[in-house]
């Protein structure tokens, strides 16, 4: 009876093994080339994840009507660890994408890649930390920015007044500032990760 009972214990341990073996192998172990195809694909998907998301309204996603600016909180995610020229870039392609979404006049690239550009200088110049509080205070004032700099094209365009531009966005800006606040460390987490795991690897 001892000798079935280690026997169907080392039975367990084996077939336990091998369902904890995962179909993949470590991320270490892949070639360079789909180490950076999948680098693609989380950054191309995440980014189109945060576009399909702008007009969703789920429970806790809104505010006076407001909901989370998503692709504002990518780009801060994307450019805190890029350069002046990748935020820019970012930026603006997402702009144009959530342009192309809603109306192309005035449009969302020039905020976008405003936002793109101040949050890459200021990790240049190693204002900020890299943690959830400094990625939140970031998306917040990055937010009333974006909204500004789209308040002062519309009085630009002329075809309203200044006063109810101004009235309106005031309130705007303020619920986007910190819906997206609050919601910008479900972006930041997973992405951030991803790329640690991959810089760990690289230097390696």
């Amino acid at each position: 009876m001892k000798i079935l009972g280690l026997t169907g214990n080392k039975r367990r341990k084996t077939s336990s093994a091998r369902n904890s073996k995962s179909f993949l192998p470590p991320l270490a172990l892949w070639r360079p080339w789909m180490r950076q195809l999948m680098d693609w694909m989380v950054i191309g998907g995440s980014a189109l994840l945060c576009l399909l998301m702008l007009p969703t309204r789920l429970p806790g996603m809104e505010l006076l009507g407001i909901g989370p600016n998503w692709l504002l909180i990518w780009v801060v995610v994307w450019s805190v660890k890029r350069s002046v020229v990748a935020g820019l870039l970012s930026g603006v392609v997402l702009g144009m994408l959530q342009d192309a979404m809603t109306a192309p006049d005035p449009s969302h690239a020039v905020g976008l890649g405003v936002v793109g550009v101040l949050t890459a200088l200021m990790q240049k110049q190693r204002f900020i930390q890299e943690d959830f509080i400094s990625i939140a205070l970031i998306v917040f004032v990055m937010a009333v920015v974006a909204d500004t700099i789209f308040a002062v094209q519309l009085s630009l365009m002329g075809d309203r007044t200044l006063e109810t531009i101004w009235t309106y966005y005031q309130r705007a800006a303020l619920a986007s500032a910190i819906l997206s606040s609050l919601w910008a460390p479900v972006i930041y987490y997973p992405l951030n990760r991803w790329w640690q795991k991959l810089k760990l690897i690289h230097n390696s």
